[in-house]
């Protein structure tokens, strides 16, 4: 696909960054794409590779590689060539409900399974597909579609979330009539609260929903259910009901000293911030803040650095990310082969942020809080540090991280950020409709299935499958509509 020679002819190129000193005063998306004549140049350098890797979307060693969404990608990259970019958008809406989302916060698995990748840099996909959702805006190509004929079948999808809307986006379009309802004040679910606007601003997420709701679906804020609105209520109205309320528990930290003032979870200290900034542009200090302050940001994924992004811009004093496990080397080790996902180290960019701010990384590898401590109002002042050191365990085979005796070190710290993951889906949701969840907090189903033990109560996405990417949820949002599509019609023509 693309050009034959293109990836022997042009390098691997991607779009500009504005410089962290000046990004950092707002709180804007900072990527500067590529011109169209380089973003075609980009496009020849996808190769004819036979098996594109790229869409593969399978499970190698425990880890994602490829898209999977299933893009099309080969074909995509070739129109970008091109210089097709209405068919190119069309090849990608194909597979990919929200490409608007995808091509900013996905982290690019199709790039890590790329086949020109295997002898040096793979293509740059995720900016092509950038570059065609974003020009088929432009060039008002990616407007409104109403479903010409309606079946008369109601469809409640609860959590606006990538797989929600997803599932609401494929029902609608087969005629079904979908309301999607959200506890929030403002749909997206963690795509509006959880992810900062540096990476996602929020009228990319607005816009989406416009076209949704001009085709069609209905949005309602503020249902929470199982609190000010009940279950059966909803089972009662609708045809079939899809939880898509995503895994909402924050892993905890339960260490001496959990209860001081000043530890908050990543997830309310991202929300807080992006909540007013859309609501006053911060000028309501309804937020919790890092101004002047010593951070502690524990956890070292996407989440964490989110954190050191957003504390950096608040003003902190000082920002220090702590890692469990040990550093990840720079290049794949001989037992992480492509196309496994790579497991070398990644300098996002709240680390870059604080490299330029204050002079180093942010992040402590092998290091976790033994204990805070509080002053006599309860109010946290420091942390104590212990080193880990990973250790065999004989019996399961399994490595784990364990202290290191006499390692101990204090550090002052005003405000700590608990990004460690989330666990399952919250209970009172499931419980409002008597689902079953399994060991793992995740409602349960039978395997490659989203139907619930509940009749007419399907599920789809983080509530499903426990914490993953975007990709993952739109994935699964899409296949549970063609799984109740199936179910109130007796067949799909869904994708």
């Amino acid at each position: 696909m693309g050009k034959p020679t293109g990836f022997l002819e042009f390098n691997r190129e991607t779009g500009k960054t504005v410089d962290p000193k000046t990004r950092i005063k707002n709180y804007n998306e900072f990527h500067l794409p590529l011109s169209e004549k380089e973003q075609r140049c980009q496009g020849a350098r996808c190769m004819d590779c036979g098996v594109p890797f790229c869409q593969s979307g399978v499970i190698l060693n425990g880890m994602v590689s490829g898209c999977p969404l299933n893009n099309l990608i080969p074909e995509w990259n070739e129109l970008v060539y091109t210089g097709t970019w209405e068919q190119a958008f069309n090849r990608l809406k194909k597979t990919n409900s929200f490409p608007e989302f995808t091509a900013r916060v996905c982290p690019a698995p199709c790039e890590a399974a790329c086949t020109c990748g295997l002898n040096g840099d793979p293509v740059s996909i995720k900016e092509n597909e950038y570059a065609i959702i974003e020009r088929a805006y432009d060039n008002g190509i990616a407007g409104p579609n109403s479903p010409k004929i309606r079946t008369g079948k109601k469809v409640a999808v609860i959590g606006s979330g990538p797989a929600g809307l997803a599932a609401a986006d494929q029902l609608n379009k087969r005629g079904h009539s979908v309301t999607v309802l959200e506890r929030e004040d403002r749909l997206g679910g963690l795509l509006m609260y959880g992810i900062p606007n540096m990476k996602l601003e929020k009228h990319v997420i607005d816009r989406k929903v416009d076209i949704m709701r001009q085709e069609g679906v209905t949005f309602v804020t503020s249902a929470d259910i199982g609190k000010n609105q009940k279950a059966k209520d909803l089972l009662k109205e609708y045809d079939r009901v899809i939880l898509a309320c995503g895994a909402s528990n924050p892993r905890d930290l339960k260490v001496s000293g959990r209860d001081a003032m000043g530890i908050y979870f990543a997830v309310d200290f991202l929300k807080s911030t992006t909540k007013s900034l859309l609501d006053s542009n911060l000028r309501d200090n309804q937020f919790i803040s890092a101004k002047g302050k010593h951070v502690i940001v524990i956890g070292g994924g996407d989440t964490g650095n989110d954190c050191v992004g957003t504390v950096i811009r608040h003003g902190c004093s000082s920002v220090t990310q702590l890692e469990m496990m040990p550093q990840l080397p720079t290049v794949r080790a001989e037992d992480n082969s492509w196309p496994e996902w790579p497991k070398v180290i990644k300098t996002d960019y709240g680390q870059e942020e604080s490299i330029v701010v204050f002079g180093k990384d942010p992040r402590v590898y092998q290091t976790t809080v033994k204990e805070f401590i509080k002053d006599k109002s309860g109010k946290l002042i420091k942390v104590i540090l212990m080193s880990l050191v990973p250790k065999k365990d004989e019996k399961t085979g399994r490595t784990n991280m364990v202290p290191v005796a006499g390692s101990e070190k204090e550090v002052p710290a005003d405000l700590v950020l608990i990004a460690a993951g989330f666990l399952g889906a919250q209970s009172y949701v499931a419980d409002a409709f008597g689902v079953k969840l399994n060991a793992r907090s995740n409602v349960e189903t039978t395997s490659g299935n989203y139907k619930t033990n509940v009749e007419k109560v399907f599920v789809a996405g983080d509530m499903h499958r426990g914490q993953s990417l975007v990709v993952w949820a739109i994935r699964e949002g899409r296949e549970v509509a063609k799984e109740v599509d199936v179910s109130l019609m007796g067949y799909s023509n869904l994708a």
